[in-house]
Parts: C-alpha cells; structure tokens; sequence
C-alpha cells in the first residue's frame, strides 16, 4: 500500500507530518493493507490563519485494486482529529464496500 500525503500552502508537509499520516494510515487499514493499491491523503487549511474552528480538512482516497476509488472528508479543529477522523471513516466505508463485493 502506497501512501501519498500532499498538502496545501498553508500547512507545512514537514517530514514529521508526513510521517505521522502514513503511521495512522498504516496502522488503521492494516485489516485491508493487501487490497489497497494506494491511498491519496490531502490536507487543507480551509480558512488559511483564521481560527474559525473545523476549518482544517483532511480528504482520504483509497484505490482498491480492480475497483474505483471511494474518499471521505472529515473536517476538525486541528490535523491530528482530521487526519485519525478521515482514517476512522476510510475504515468504515472500506469494510462495508469489502462486504457489499463479497455477499454480491
């Protein structure tokens, strides 16, 4: 599984950010990890240096391969509830298409 993290202008894609991204990703689709070709990870800082709360996104594709790819969003205060949120509902929709393919 290929993790590719990309940010917008307004937030750093340090090394230590990219780190933690691929960890959480990693770690929380590892149920899946042989079924997924890549997982695109972009985050967005909404409203810039404005602290408007719930303004920083973090969008989360997934390409299983032979199937199109499924994304969520997940919206938060800051990039760590954002990047485990988007993680968290990856999971989620991941398990029920693999269950959908499986019974159909």
């Amino acid at each position: 599984m290929n993790i590719h993290v990309h940010t917008d202008n307004h937030i750093e894609g340090s090394a230590e950010l990219i780190t933690h991204v691929k960890s959480v990703v990693s770690d929380t689709l590892d149920r899946y990890a042989d079924r997924i070709s890549r997982v695109e990870v972009h985050l967005n800082d909404e409203n810039a240096h404005k602290n408007v709360g719930n303004d920083i996104r973090c969008m989360m594709e997934a390409r299983l391969e032979g199937y199109p790819p499924v994304a969520v969003t997940e919206r938060a205060n800051n990039l760590h509830q954002a990047i485990d949120g988007a993680a968290e509902k990856l999971l989620a929709m991941l398990g029920s298409d693999i269950e959908r393919r499986r019974n159909y």
